[in-house]
């Protein structure tokens, strides 16, 4: 079954889960590409030494850009169902919310930041959780709950 098959509602809300996974997707990607991260020769594997700058504004790693693609990938496979979809974008929502509290938890300059996450950083996880969450419960309200198995 298609999505052009599905009730609005539940096409809503894949389609919703497919675009955000697409555009992590493009953001682990673009986090490898010269030019659009700047400062990639110092693109580290991982902490907060990393000096690469996704458009200039977003501290990466070679472990966030993995993060980010993975996540993606995750969104995608969830998109194949309604329940799946809404799972994934409340459940990601819930995992940037953390994110988020974490980075104006800890110490940028720490061993703690090994994610790792700048102010700009901070501010997209919090949009994100927002945003993700609201779409979630928005579109994915009149989605069937599981049948109960025998």
């Amino acid at each position: 079954m298609g999505l052009a098959d599905m009730p609005q509602q539940r096409s809503a809300v894949r389609v919703a889960a497919a675009t955000i996974a697409a555009v992590f997707l493009l953001v682990g990607i673009l986090g490898f590409v010269p030019g659009v991260t700047t400062a990639y020769d110092e693109l580290g594997g991982a902490g907060h030494h990393s000096g690469a700058m996704l458009l200039g504004l977003f501290q990466v790693s070679v472990l966030h850009n993995l993060v980010h693609l993975a996540f993606g990938v995750v969104g995608l496979l969830a998109a194949r169902s309604a329940r799946g979809a809404r799972n994934y974008l409340i459940g990601g929502g819930v995992v940037y919310a953390v994110l988020w509290l974490y980075g104006l938890l800890i110490d940028p300059n720490s061993a703690a930041n090994f994610v790792p996450v700048n102010d700009a950083d901070n501010w997209l996880h919090l949009a994100l959780a927002l945003g993700m969450v609201g779409l979630g419960v928005f579109l994915g309200r009149r989605v069937a709950p599981a049948a109960p198995r025998a």
